[in-house]
């Protein structure tokens, strides 16, 4: 498989003959200030066996050109030898080093080593991500996760710059005008995990320190870093604490201290996800630090992100996965451990509330898509391991491993775990290394468990079955499963009726194992048939719940009134999911929003029911009553955000849920009087964040020009002010706006990646229907060429992004049938992008159709 993808099975033959001794990098950035440069200097030397003498193999090196290759002393041509992607070398012999000099690309897309400029001072940054194969952007290496070794990295850099690695720098010397930083060796890590981040960072520093079992203390240093025109927002004390608890958290639990030294987290800019476990260096997107007024909810999210890259520290960095079929070895554990730990170590103990309703929300929709997969997943090559990570893959294996706690026991799980870090620690291992050592902790045959729930594909769903008596008591129990593969689950039953005071409350509970297609709760015969019933309470598996005719009419009327957090969050991804279904008309789930979201006690819960009114207006709804259902739910908005308290999170909430769903004139009128100080809301601050969201509901709606958003950078020009500005601009209801962003994005590559998303999320808005079809057949003209032309990641933005997705009718679904007929053999990975857009579109085209009646 030529080009910038590797196969598996190319991977596996290359680790079948080498093993990697050590690499040196050398990277001279100090080009980077200067923004004609295009290019930094890149050197390698690898030091690597073979067992298999004489043989030739290749080197992943993405760059511009290479300046020399030198095998054993011997010079290999790099017109011959370096095809754009990898550098062929032949003639190998036992004991090998390899040089590599190359000239790298800067990149504008988050992928490799990033340059940004920040507007506010001028003041450039770097960093580097590399998930799960963009080393080779930065140094040439075996890119593939089985090919691990110590890395000691030397940076070259402004002298005013500091530098950050995985490891401890050794030493930092002058050079003419600038600094050399050299770091010591890291522990061995896969090539994908390797860092580095430069520029003038603030930073600010902590310690941790901890006694371990053999009396010896464990001492880490702890670094915190932004941008410099982000400092005054900075709150490092808060990061360091749940640091702090989720390093002891994490050494009782596991069992093995902390092995990569040093602990940075590095916040930078215009970053791709969430953030990366890069040993001893985690990044996270600087939107973690924030400028704004933000709910207890998003300190909770930052929290979980913090606690999910320590868990990779473990689960991912010290014992990695052989190839990418087994990313759930460490994506799946990290994001179970991210709640988990929340939950049991840090203020957050509202964590899996936050997880039933929102990530596995997420998973559910992942795995309801024609391209599901197994949690242990088929990855033929690199295009495949970047669209798995995914729903599946983080939260539906996060959901599977929280089934699994609960099958074999807390304290076998952890014993597994312990006993695993010490068996593979540094090295990479499969699912079966996992399994077995659980088997042996919990005395439980996981054979079929595995088979069941990380081997086939799909969810399940679990509905109640009761037959009563003429007194009113159950007489038979059952809990009936479909799905194409019916699982064990174990599972708590919930039984509610009113207390004197109205509330819905829990009065019996029940645990077992469901197994088959129909299972016979003998626990609950003889009991008076309860208001609601809640399988799967606690939310102990992974299924979709539905609910007898009776639980239905009770939700409809009290679903507010569910008095425990947990129990309340999952009757309302149950109606959510309903709805998704079409077995709920979208405008009764729209009802039960508008009736009941005021009382939504959990900030979190309350965000994720904004968003899915949102889209359930947007593309579930009738068509026909899609106005009147926007009425609706902006005097809902408007009416809770004056009843809320003044400064809290449900008043920000509101706000701004209001503002995605105003479209009157009045409510339009009140957003342009928030803006100017003509109306005001007892409490509420409108800071910069919410201003820029008020901006766009005006500008979406034809109520602002570009004058007045240019006027608004002004007062914010930084590069979230940028960013907002571009989406606004895009959003603004004109063929001329339309056809800049489109223009923007399809017509150059020139946008960095933060600017790209802007483009995208201003030009479609779901209420410009008309001013958008008539790109339809241009998307799908373009679909290959962006494909072969765009990086992976901005290409994965334009495929989703720019998809028809609010053109919700037949005609736009054959355009996305034809596509696929007519290209079978286009990438499988933009295949699969298409063929999930083609679905959320069948998806919302059969909802409406119910919510016509």
């Amino acid at each position: 498989m030529p080009g910038k993808n590797l196969s598996r099975e190319e991977a596996q033959q290359r680790a079948g003959i080498l093993s990697v001794d050590s690499y040196r990098v050398h990277l001279d950035v100090t080009s980077a200030v200067d923004p004609t440069a295009a290019t930094f200097r890149s050197t390698t030397t690898i030091s690597f066996r073979s067992s298999a003498p004489g043989a030739a193999t290749f080197v992943d090196l993405l760059a511009p050109a290479v300046r020399s290759v030198t095998l054993n002393g011997r010079a290999l041509d790099p017109a011959t030898a370096f095809d754009g992607a990898r550098v062929a070398v032949d003639g190998l012999a036992e004991q090998n080093v390899l040089v590599i000099e190359a000239d790298c690309a800067y990149s504008r897309t988050g992928e490799g080593l990033h340059r940004f400029v920040d507007p506010v001072d001028g003041e450039t940054y770097l960093y580097t991500h590399f998930e799960p194969a963009d080393a080779r952007r930065v140094f040439a290496n075996f890119e593939q996760p089985d090919l691990k070794a110590p890395f000691s990295f030397t940076v070259t850099a402004p002298a005013a710059w500091d530098v950050y690695n995985n490891a401890v720098h050794e030493d930092v010397t002058a050079e003419g005008g600038a600094r050399v930083w050299r770091f010591a060796p890291t522990k061995p890590i896969s090539t994908y995990l390797t860092a580095v981040v430069a520029g003038p960072y603030h930073v600010e520093r902590d310690h941790y320190s901890r006694k371990l079992a053999d009396g010896s203390t464990l001492e880490i240093p702890l670094a915190a870093t932004c941008r410099k025109s982000l400092a005054r927002y900075f709150d490092a004390d808060e990061i360091f604490t749940v640091t702090k608890q989720g390093l002891d958290f994490f050494h009782q639990e596991f069992d093995f201290p902390y092995p990569f030294g040093k602990y940075d987290q590095c916040f930078v800019p215009e970053y791709n996800i969430g953030a990366m476990e890069n040993p001893g260096c985690v990044t996270f997107r600087e939107e973690f630090v924030f400028r704004s007024k933000v709910t207890e909810a998003a300190y909770e999210g930052r929290a979980n992100v913090i606690l999910h890259e320590m868990a990779h520290m473990w689960f991912g960095d010290l014992v990695t996965m052989r190839w990418w079929d087994d990313l759930w070895l460490k994506e799946s554990f990290a994001d179970f451990m991210g709640s988990f730990s929340q939950v049991e170590a840090t203020r957050y103990r509202s964590a899996w509330t936050t997880f039933a309703n929102r990530r596995k929300a997420w998973a559910y929709r992942q795995d309801q898509f024609p391209t599901t997969h197994p949690i242990t997943a088929d990855i033929r090559d690199l295009e495949d391991a970047k669209l798995n990570f995914d729903g599946i893959t983080y939260a539906k294996g996060a959901s599977v491993l929280k089934q699994l706690v609960a099958y074999v026991g807390r304290d076998a799980f952890f014993e597994g775990a312990r006993q695993y870090f010490k068996r593979h620690a540094y090295g990479n291992t499969v699912l079966g290394d996992l399994l077995g050592v659980l088997e042996r902790t919990s005395g439980r045959d996981l054979t079929a468990w595995s088979a069941a729930w990380l081997q086939t594909a799909g969810v399940n769903s679990l509905t109640p079955q009761l037959t009563t008596d003429a007194e009113g008591r159950i007489t038979e129990f059952a809990v009936a499963q479909d799905g194409a593969t019916p699982r064990p689950h174990r599972v708590a039953i919930g039984l509610y009726d009113r207390d004197p005071a109205g509330a819905l409350t829990r009065t019996h509970r029940v645990e077992l194992d469901v197994h088959g297609a129909r299972t016979v709760v003998s626990e609950l015969a003889g009991l008076p048939r309860p208001a609601l019933v809640l399988l799967n309470d606690d939310d102990l598996t992974y299924c979709k719940i539905r609910f007898d005719d009776r639980s239905l009419e009770t939700l409809r009327s009290g679903l507010g009134e569910i008095t425990d957090d947990l129990s309340r969050a999952l009757a309302w991804s149950a109606v959510w999911n309903l709805t998704r279904d079409a077995l709920m008309p979208t405008r009764d789930y729209l009802a039960l929003v508008l009736r009941f979201a005021g009382q939504e006690s959990d900030i979190g819960v309350l965000q994720s029911l904004h968003q899915q009114a949102k889209t359930a207006l947007d593309v579930y709804a009738d068509p026909s009553w899609r106005a009147e259902g926007a009425r609706l739910l902006a005097e809902g908005a408007l009416r809770e955000l004056r009843a809320a308290a003044p400064g809290s999170d449900h008043q920000l909430a509101w706000a701004r849920f209001l503002a995605q769903t105003a479209g009157t004139d009045e409510h339009l009128q009140l957003l342009r009087g928030l803006l100017n100080g003509s109306a005001r809301i007892d409490g509420l601050e409108v800071d910069q964040d919410l201003r820029w969201s008020l901006w766009l509901a005006l500008a979406s709606n034809g109520a602002a020009n570009a004058d007045e958003l240019n006027a608004e950078l002004t007062a914010d020009n930084t590069a979230s002010g940028k960013q907002h500005l571009t989406a606004c601009l895009a959003a603004l209801p004109t063929a001329e706006a339309k056809a800049a962003a489109w223009s923007a994005v399809i017509d150059s590559d020139e946008l960095p990646n933060a600017l790209v998303e802007a483009q995208i999320s201003g030009f479609n808005q779901p209420g410009q229907r008309e001013l958008t079809a008539g790109y339809t057949d241009r998307y799908f003209g373009l679909l290959e060429d962006i494909w072969a032309q765009r990086s992976i990641e901005i290409a994965m933005r334009i495929v989703g992004g720019f998809f028809p997705r609010y053109q919700t009718d037949e005609q736009t679904l054959a355009d996305a049938d034809a596509w696929l007929t007519g290209h079978p053999s286009a990438a499988p990975a933009l295949r699969r992008l298409v063929l999930e857009c083609r679905d959320d579109l069948a998806r919302a085209l059969r909802a409406q159709a119910c919510d016509r009646g």
